[in-house]
């Protein structure tokens, strides 16, 4: 770690010699491209020039130990337990710095719920992993806007596609993705069996305009009448759209506004976030080997979590938490499985900066 600060150290004196030079200025894409730069390597010398300072102090006081006067030896061996203790907190600190920050943290979130196995069950426990998504965006002052919803006739939903809308939306959320199970007895059931359904969680970082381009000769765009909830409107106007982008074969649809135009948006924005993810997951196939720390965390076929109701517990597989607070859980109590499940790729993270 020394080595990578020395020369982060070196590369920081480099560039502010280039910002001092008034002709820098005479170019000022240069000039910002520097001070960027400049700017993204200052977090590293505050920090690295005190450990500097303390590790130095360390080697001054291990030499009082061997003084002659007792009284010194003391004080130096006390001082020094302290010197090592700050000198700890820098390098757990620097090494933090190290470990590459997604880059998606602070967007917007698409989320996706699909009811699987478990016919009618599966629906009804989408319904509740949704509104347990919502109790947990109001509590974090994130908004929640619809997409798409495919409800079933009990109360259910076999599908619902949303934007939860915020300042680190996709930080808290995207470990949230993969396959959410539940066991519990359902209402229709008369033994009393506990009967085990799947829901697939889908999170996916809003893409911007810049970064996912679409042909408009690679879609196909069908309206057709909503369906649902809406009254006499469901009936009259044609303001359903579904898109089909050609080359990937994917569709979206969306008809929870009564405005044909806003419907188009709203779908263009989900399919692009979709491509968006896509080209992601291209990418992250050819660095597996090189992102370990990302195994695991967004793989919507892996098992990740269990709402087990008779037991009144909620275990995520990932990191072997357990909490015994079901009720809690469903009503948005997100914070400690969340904060758990980032302390521990966290912690992944920076074990892979130390090989």
């Amino acid at each position: 770690m020394h080595e990578k600060l020395r020369e982060i150290e070196e590369r920081y004196q480099e560039l502010s010699h280039f910002l001092a030079d008034p002709g820098i200025l005479s170019d000022p894409s240069r000039y910002a491209r520097i001070a960027k730069e400049h700017a993204d390597l200052e977090v590293y010398i505050s920090p690295f020039e005190d450990l500097k300072r303390i590790e130095k102090d360390v080697e001054e006081h291990q030499t009082l130990l061997s003084d002659t006067d007792k009284e010194m030896r003391d004080l130096a061996a006390e001082e020094l337990v302290e010197l090592e203790v700050q000198a700890g907190n820098l390098k757990e600190r620097l090494k933090e710095l190290f470990v590459p920050r997604d880059p998606n943290d602070e967007r917007n979130v698409v989320l996706e719920i699909r009811a699987g196995t478990g016919g009618e069950e599966a629906g009804l426990f989408a319904a509740d992993l949704f509104r347990m998504y919502c109790r947990y965006a109001e509590v974090g002052h994130w908004g929640v806007e619809i997409i798409s919803m495919n409800e079933t006739g009990i109360g259910g939903v076999k599908e619902v596609i949303a934007m939860v809308s915020g300042k680190g939306a996709f930080a808290r959320f995207k470990y949230e993705s993969g396959v959410h199970r539940v066991q519990r007895v359902p209402e229709t059931e008369a033994s009393g069996r506990i009967h085990t359904s799947a829901v697939t969680v889908a999170v996916l970082p809003e893409a911007q305009d810049v970064e996912v381009s679409i042909d408009q000769k690679d879609l196909r765009i069908d309206t057709y009448r909503s369906s649902g909830a809406g009254g006499q409107h469901v009936n009259k106007t044609d303001s359903a759209i579904r898109i089909t982008h050609i080359p990937t074969g994917l569709v979206v649809t969306c008809q929870d506004e009564k405005s044909q135009h806003k419907n188009k948006a709203k779908a263009l924005n989900v399919l692009k976030s979709r491509l968006f993810q896509q080209m992601q997951d291209e990418t992250d196939a050819k660095m597996v080997s090189k992102r370990r720390s990302q195994v695991g965390t967004g793989d919507r076929s892996e098992r990740i979590r269990t709402y087990n109701f008779p037991q009144g517990r909620v275990t995520d597989h990932r990191i072997g938490l357990t909490l015994h607070k079901l009720p809690q859980i469903l009503d948005g109590d997100l914070d400690d499985l969340i904060d758990g499940l980032h302390a521990h790729f966290k912690a992944l993270a920076l074990s892979s900066t130390e090989e």
